[in-house]
């Protein structure tokens, strides 16, 4: 493993059931990077992340975070590793206002201040949720939800976010937005593994794509390259 890869997957396989849904992926994800996982839906892009956090068991091989193989820790003890996954959905907790929404986001943290100062961070970066703080999150927009997602994962130490169709469901604009906030997350020292329905734009903000099929990774390489590639581009782009 090259010593900057924050992230190494090696040989991993994953089942549902009887389902053998990873057959034997290898990926990086090197410091700093935006990486992301394109594929129809059934590939394996969710697992995939879902594996990584611990969410699902792998069945074999390894996942190399910052040097330790956590294939068999827990989703609580790879979050306080820093490696953070939103997942698709949202899966915002609804009932609770947006503000208890976030303090969810930061119950690693044992310093006030810190955590005051992520709240404040996460105001500037999404006004709406500061405009919103005291309402009842299920009552946001979808957009907003996103954000409040992407705002409740930026509250823990994150060193890796894993993020799962942030697009999905959402107005173009909106879309947008989302994206160009993923971007800035990035530039803030932020790694990311982005799995993304909508290719185009993923491949824009990416430094290198992975293309899943069934469980198997069938091509790779950087963003623009692959944004250039007639195969990807019938079977992903919708052209």
């Amino acid at each position: 493993m090259m010593s900057d890869a924050i992230l190494a997957i090696k040989n991993l396989e994953t089942y549902y059931g009887k389902i053998h849904a990873l057959k034997g992926i290898d990926l990086e994800v090197k410091k700093g990077q935006i990486v992301t996982l394109l594929g129809s839906n059934g590939a394996g892009k969710s697992t995939t992340l879902k594996t990584i956090s611990g969410l699902v068991p792998a069945a074999k091989g390894e996942i190399i975070f910052k040097g330790k193989n956590i294939a068999k820790d827990t989703p609580n003890g790879i979050v306080e590793m820093g490696l953070i996954h939103v997942p698709e959905g949202r899966r915002i907790f609804k009932g609770l206002s947006v503000k208890e929404n976030l303090q969810l986001g930061s119950f690693t943290l044992k310093d006030e201040h810190l955590r005051k100062e992520r709240m404040e961070h996460v105001f500037e970066i999404f006004p709406i949720l500061k405009n919103r703080q005291k309402q009842d999150a299920g009552l946001l927009s979808g957009g907003e939800q996103q954000m409040l997602a992407i705002g409740r994962a930026m509250m823990a130490d994150i060193e890796l976010l894993l993020l799962d169709e942030p697009s999905m469901g959402l107005a173009p604009i909106i879309v947008q937005e989302i994206m160009r906030i993923i971007k800035r997350l990035n530039e803030e020292g932020i790694t990311i593994l982005l799995v993304e329905q909508n290719a185009k734009i993923a491949l824009k903000l990416a430094d290198v794509g992975y293309v899943l099929e069934t469980g198997k990774i069938v091509m790779q390489g950087d963003g623009a390259t692959l944004r250039e590639d007639q195969s990807i581009v019938q079977a992903y782009l919708g052209a």
